[in-house]
């Protein structure tokens, strides 16, 4: 059996996932929480869901100057989630929704990491480490060891937790072999090795005893994850454990060699001061040891081939890439320093001539026929965590814009993510694609409105330009349909500096403008019935009186939504929406302007208060507009039409200049309301009259009904300008039938005793 492709470090090797026992790993308060989060539809979506508001209160508490503390906390919470999905993982299933949330908040921690090693001031410890002179050396160490703690992280303390068949003596079960070959004298039908020096097998040509091989093949895989995880003393510290003291001796020869004694007082000499000559036989042996074993020199000599051997995921070949790249531009400096060792000359040249770069690095993992990993590059944190480390935000932010437009929905912790990176970079003062940051915010406000994530809206909204941000929080507003959390939305929005005035403006009127009415003749004479975007109209001013300082724009608005009704006889709906209106709305408008000034109300104000007047006037009729066709006479049929006289002609003969006409002027242009006022008095008059004239006729008043010419006709009031020919022919028509019904009492035309 070849021991390099068997699967017989399943068992051994656990994985963090999916091979611990949970009883033992996990407390009972995640033991109870993963339990009730199983009962959930989707379990993995309820745990992380606090993660929404949690990163909003974050953002808040830190302010710009604490950018890093943020990270940190960014990462904390991540963290924190991982661990409780973990467990809900191992009872749900690796195939669950559970296990995707798992994986995308594990990934994001990742990345949340690798922001924090390159952006923070961690960099003291590279520059410590030799490479103060070279950002690309840096850079390249930095993202070493981000993938390096990632796979810290999973690998746990398995190493202590393995056990192995030789204990404190190199190959114990060979060992054993040959003392009873010795005794008995016997040969073996296998030949093993006869000595047990390191390199008795490869001299020798004969192997070791099987228990013995199968350790080897074990401690080796589990040294190479040890380093992989950038715990090269803990691997050392396990080789001594198993007996390999000689190994661990081995595992020191990639030190740069130092001599501290030269410049200071006596001090031990630190590396290997013949380096070169470890690294020569490094490169030589990766042909014909075990793959784990060339892996591991490979990966403390620069040797890329090897390395990539073993890599299993798109996090290990990218960490292969780097560490090789640092060796190699480490091994350059040295050169040129002319501090090389002579041995170096021996390895190949593609090594020497190796010209690394970070962006050569991903052209290189691009170009990697490992199908599994040109899967995974395109995964959205790999994506992101590459542009990262290149420091290309443009082509990250392109990305993002790419993602934004394609037909299926980004993952809502992916787009949190993204929200959250855009202002982390914006608090550093790095330039971004506005664009793209404002695309990317308005799809994360969009998702949280779509989860009724009422109370962080407000806050992601104030990040958009002003413009835009008022169009979003009027949308958002729009939606909002219980009465009782309206006010919080308000103070939400001022709490984080939004113009509140200009959005619930905007609420209102895109609201009113949906369904647009002609405002024209039409023959319709019974009242139609309220719909439900009637309602919506009438509700919409509610937005409106949260805030006495907004109650002239609410007179207005409301105006305009009335009008809009009346010109279609929506009689009940106007009363709805004027109902709504304050009735010290007037005094509170004239209050707040002669608080702070003195001269005049604006003439928008005060046109706006005279409109609502004129509609009150208009509306308080309604309630006699069955009065023309009663059939039954009562005692109080000539009060009543009195009262209907009085307030018919409070509308025809309204007070200066007339109903629907402004007084002042000078107001700021608008043409659509005045073609509204305009037609409303086409529509509306001739309709009173009317009216009025069948009330007089149905009560024997004709020569009441008569005057009513008089009215129409004087150029006083010129209400004739707002009848049709065909409704002043009509009109003619009506008032001929009162001149008939007076002659036939005797009297002349106009109601006066004939003369004879």
């Amino acid at each position: 059996m070849n021991l390099d492709d068997s699967d017989w470090t399943n068992s051994m090797y656990i994985s963090p996932v999916s091979g611990m026992d949970n009883s033992s790993f996990f407390s009972d308060d995640t033991a109870n929480l993963s339990s009730a989060l199983l009962k959930e539809d989707d379990p993995g979506e309820a745990a992380a869901a606090s993660l929404f508001p949690e990163f909003l209160a974050s953002l808040v508490k830190h302010s710009s100057s604490a950018v890093f503390e943020l990270l940190d906390e960014y990462q904390t919470l991540c963290q924190e989630k991982v661990d409780v999905l973990q467990s809900v993982v191992l009872r749900a299933g690796q195939n669950s929704k559970t296990a995707g949330v798992h994986w995308l908040l594990q990934q994001e921690n990742c990345t949340w990491r690798l922001i924090t090693s390159l952006y923070s001031e961690s960099e003291k410890v590279v520059v410590e480490q030799l490479f103060q002179r070279d950002a690309v050396i840096r850079q390249s160490q930095l993202v070493v060891d981000w993938l390096e703690s990632i796979a810290k992280d999973k690998i746990g303390d398995f190493s202590d937790n393995i056990e192995y068949y030789a204990k404190n003596v190199c190959w114990e079960n060979t060992l054993h072999s040959l003392k009873l070959r010795r005794k008995s004298g016997t040969a073996f039908t296998v030949p093993l090795v006869t000595e047990l020096d390191p390199d008795a097998p490869f001299r020798q040509q004969r192997p070791l005893a099987d228990l013995d091989r199968e350790d080897d093949a074990r401690l080796l895989k589990n040294l190479f994850s040890l380093i992989r995880a950038g715990m090269t003393e803990e691997a050392q510290r396990l080789c001594k454990r198993c007996g390999q003291a000689w190994r661990a001796a081995t595992l020191e020869g990639w030190k740069l060699y130092h001599d501290p004694n030269r410049t200071s007082e006596l001090q031990p000499i630190e590396g290997n001061p013949q380096r070169g000559i470890w690294k020569a036989c490094c490169w030589r042996m990766a042909e014909e040891l075990n793959r784990y074993e060339r892996a591991i020199y490979s990966s403390l000599s620069g040797n890329l081939k090897p390395l990539l051997a073993v890599c299993e995921s798109w996090e290990d070949c990218v960490w292969a890439h780097f560490k090789v790249m640092v060796d190699s531009l480490v091994e350059k400096e040295l050169m040129s320093s002319g501090m090389a060792h002579q041995e170096m000359d021996t390895l190949p040249r593609e090594y020497l001539e190796a010209n690394w770069t970070m962006e050569k690095v991903f052209e290189e993992l691009q170009a990697l026929e490992l199908k599994r990993v040109l899967e995974e590059t395109k995964e959205h944190h790999h994506i992101i965590q590459k542009f990262v480390i290149l420091g290309d935000l443009d082509g990250l932010f392109e990305e993002f814009s790419d993602w934004l437009t394609t037909s299926k929905p980004l993952p809502s912790h992916l787009l949190r993510f993204m929200t959250h990176l855009l202002l982390f970079f914006r608090s550093l003062g790095l330039a971004l694609k506005e664009e793209v940051c404002v695309d990317v915010l308005k799809a994360y406000v969009s998702l949280l409105v779509r989860d009724q994530q009422t109370d962080l809206v407000a806050r992601y909204v104030s990040q958009l330009p002003p413009e835009v941000a008022t169009v979003e929080y009027a949308a958002f507003l729009e939606t909002v349909n219980q009465p009782e959390i309206r006010p919080r939305c308000l103070q939400l929005a001022t709490d984080a500096g939004l113009d509140v005035a200009a959005i619930t403006k905007l609420v209102v009127e895109t609201v009113r403008e949906r369904d647009e009415t002609e405002f024209t003749h039409h023959s319709q004479t019974l009242e139609m019935g309220t719909t439900k975007e009637d309602l919506r109209k009438i509700d919409v001013i509610d937005w409106l009186l949260f805030d006495p300082a907004h109650r002239a724009e609410s007179l207005k608005q409301s105006n305009a939504i009335m009008r809009k009704f009346l010109a279609v006889q929506k009689h009940d709906a106007a009363k709805a929406v004027f109902s709504k209106v304050p009735e010290d709305s007037m005094r509170e408008i004239y209050c707040q302007w002669s608080g702070g000034q003195t001269t005049s109300l604006p003439a928008e104000d005060e046109n706006a208060i005279r409109e609502h007047l004129c509609i009150r006037a208009y509306l308080c009729w309604k309630k006699y507009s069955n009065l023309a066709s009663l059939s039954a006479w009562s005692c109080r049929l000539d009060v009543l039409t009195e009262d209907v006289k009085e307030r018919i002609y409070n509308v025809l003969l309204f007070v200066d200049g007339g109903w629907m006409i402004d007084n002042r002027q000078d107001s700021e242009p608008d043409s659509e309301r005045r073609h509204q006022m305009a037609a409303l008095r086409s529509l509306c008059l001739p309709r009173l009259t009317f009216l009025l004239l069948s009330v007089l006729q149905n009560s024997s008043r004709h020569q009441e009904a008569l005057r009513l010419a008089d009215i129409i006709s004087s150029d006083q009031h010129r209400l004739y300008q707002v009848f049709s020919k065909e409704e002043l022919r009509r009109f003619l028509l009506k008032l001929r039938e009162s001149s008939l019904a007076l002659l036939d009492r005797g009297l002349d035309p106009l109601g006066y005793e004939l003369q004879t």
